[in-house]
């Protein structure tokens, strides 16, 4: 940060370019279903705003695309309020972020030899599953990650979920 807390204009300016252009191809990724940008042009957006307000936290707002995750539920379902948010996975392009990655794994479990098993991150079909006594009571996107979609009718039509759990519980809860 430079002397005086003082932010340049460019900067200040930069951050604002930035949070409409995400918000807008946020809107066009999530709601519209229409992206016009590649997942990685948009996480450069999102990264090149994340380090803007790094290195100046007084540009910080609380309505920052940086603040949140994923989008607003989709109008024309019921939402649901998710009792624990569901967050996003990060995102990487760089083998330096995987290396250190990899670091932190090896040292928390202190452990030289770790194996891992890497899946395609496939965005905009998360999805919380409760069952309330064994049975399924609803099922909800990620939405933003605060609350979603009740789209439980379709979730019943997906012959690969279970309408009815093999030993009752009181409350389940799966996200995938």
């Amino acid at each position: 940060m430079m002397d005086g807390g003082q932010v340049p204009e460019s900067a200040r300016a930069r951050v604002q370019e930035l949070r409409r252009s995400i918000l807008v191809h946020r809107k066009r990724y999530y709601v519209d279903n229409d992206p016009e940008v590649s997942d990685s042009e948009y996480d450069e957006l999102e990264d090149e705003l994340r380090s803007l307000e790094e290195s100046y936290p007084q540009l910080v707002t609380a309505d920052s695309p940086t603040q949140r995750v994923g989008a607003e539920p989709v109008e024309g379902f019921p939402t649901r309020r998710h009792e624990i948010p569901m967050l996003s996975l990060d995102n990487t392009y760089r083998m330096e972020e995987v290396r250190e990655f990899d670091d932190r794994v090896r040292k928390v479990l202190g452990r030289d030899r770790i194996e891992y098993v890497a899946e395609l991150k496939i965005d905009g079909v998360s999805i919380s599953l409760i069952y309330e006594g064994g049975v399924l009571a609803r099922g909800v996107t990620r939405g933003n990650g605060f609350a979603g979609e009740d789209v439980t009718a379709a979730v019943r039509a997906i012959r690969a979920i279970p309408l009815r759990l093999l030993e009752a519980v009181p409350l389940l809860e799966v996200r995938g």
